[in-house]
Parts: C-alpha cells; structure tokens; sequence
C-alpha cells in the first residue's frame, strides 16, 4: 500500500486527497476512496477551517414542504434581536435565544379515548414555547423549530409578554417585586435579592383535557396571588420591565390571600 504523509492543507504522496478550504473542494484528478481508517491517515485541521458546525438541522433543498404529524407543530422561529432597548448592538452571544415565532404548520392532531382532538393552535397564530423544546432546523433559508402542541406555553399577538394567553392547563402570573431589604432593613444588592415564587394570576388556560376528550377547567382564577414551585415554568420580561412566569396549574401549590 502506498505511503502517505501530510503536507500542509494537502496530502502529499503518491496520492493526494481532497482538501475544504472555506467548503471549496479542491478534488485530484483521479478518484479515491472515502475509507481512510485502514490506512492510518489523519487529516490537518488546517484543511477544514472554512466548515462550520450548526446545531440545527438542514432539511436538503429539494423538499419543498414539511407536514408535522400526530400533535407536532411547525414554527418559524422569530429573528433574535440584535440591538438592546437602548439601541446598543448587541454581539450574537448576547443575543437572546428567541422562544416564539410563526406557526406555519400544524399535525392532524390527536385522539383521546374515542374523541378526535385537533391541534389548539392554527396556521398563522404567533405562539411562545419552552426554551428546550423541539428540533430545530433549517428549512427555505429560515429557522424553523418542530414541537409538540404541549411544548407551546402560549399565544401572544403582541411583543409584551403581558399578553400571552396561556393553552392547556398552563397559567400566566405577574411575578412579585424581590424584597428591597431585609427583615433588619438592610438594604440588598441585586444579587442578595431571593427570587420570588409569588405573584397574581394574570391569565388561565382553557385546561386540560380529560379521560374522553372534553376540556376540564381550571380551578385557578385571574386575580389570585398565588405561591408557586421555585424552578417551574418559562419566564418572560414584560414590556413595563415587570417578570411574568408561564407554568402549569399543577406547579402552583398553594393560593394566598
């Protein structure tokens, strides 16, 4: 078998592979094979400093169309924003990972017991949804996330979380304002400052659905302060500056009054 060496971004031998650079492949002028293993060869780093690895993804172009199945959803994920409220632009590891986006596509639903149960969401609807929920990829140039219904915590037509209309058994809560000071009136830094698990029912989902299909509403009501599980639920930043919290009813745990 023929030796073979490295030599810069190449291989240099008695035969020569191909080298990317910057995903240019730059092919010799015969064929070789694409099992290397038995030969012991290890390609430079140098010869692929032009690919780059993305996490999501890439549905090959000529499909054309993707259609969810069961209870999934297909969205369009929302830009991230490049500037801060300030208008500073912000470097893309500050960017903020986007949880809403487009709907674009819907399953053909599901059924419980002998009841057909079609997909809450529609075509068009702008929806938010879990921060690690789905698979994401990329589909005719844009980012596109395949989730389950369930994974989507709500519905908001605006761009102020104060609006999100919760679905399922999910509820929206204003979260409280953190203690300024201590029980001694010390006053805290932010960093002091114990995150709340309290606040007011701003919004309740429609429920959930029971053993034959039909909607089983919610105990909870807008209005109520409640006391919720300290790491439950997706936590959004409204537009007036104050912390809203989407999670579901089962996270709530106790109502204060």
């Amino acid at each position: 078998m023929a030796s073979i060496q490295l030599a810069g971004c190449g291989l240099a031998g008695k035969k020569s592979l191909p080298c990317f650079d910057g995903l240019r492949c730059l092919r010799p002028a015969f064929g070789v094979s694409s099992s290397l293993g038995a030969s012991g060869a290890i390609l430079d780093r140098r010869c692929f400093k032009g690919l780059v690895i993305k996490a999501a993804t890439v549905v090959v172009p000529k499909y054309t169309s993707i259609k969810p199945l069961g209870e999934r959803v297909l969205v369009k994920i929302k830009i991230s924003e490049e500037k801060s409220t300030g208008g500073i632009l912000l470097p893309t590891a500050a960017q903020t990972k986007p949880q809403g986006g487009e709907v674009v596509a819907v399953g053909e639903g599901k059924t419980i017991g002998k009841k057909k149960v079609d997909i809450s969401v529609k075509t068009g609807a702008k929806v938010v949804y879990s921060k690690y929920a789905g698979t994401e990829l990329e589909f005719g140039g844009s980012n596109h996330i395949i989730l389950k219904e369930d994974d989507i915590v709500g519905v908001l037509e605006t761009d102020d979380a104060k609006d999100i209309q919760p679905l399922n058994d999910r509820v929206l809560i204003k979260v409280s304002l953190a203690e300024e000071k201590t029980s001694g009136g010390l006053l805290l830094t932010e960093a002091a400052k114990e995150k709340p698990s309290t606040g007011t029912v701003i919004a309740v989902g429609p429920g959930p659905y029971d053993e034959e299909g039909n909607r089983k509403p919610l105990t909870i009501n807008a209005g109520s302060t409640v006391l919720y599980s300290k790491y439950a639920g997706s936590e959004f930043r409204g537009g007036d500056g104050s912390d809203y919290i989407v999670l579901r009813a089962s996270d709530v745990i106790a109502i204060l009054s």
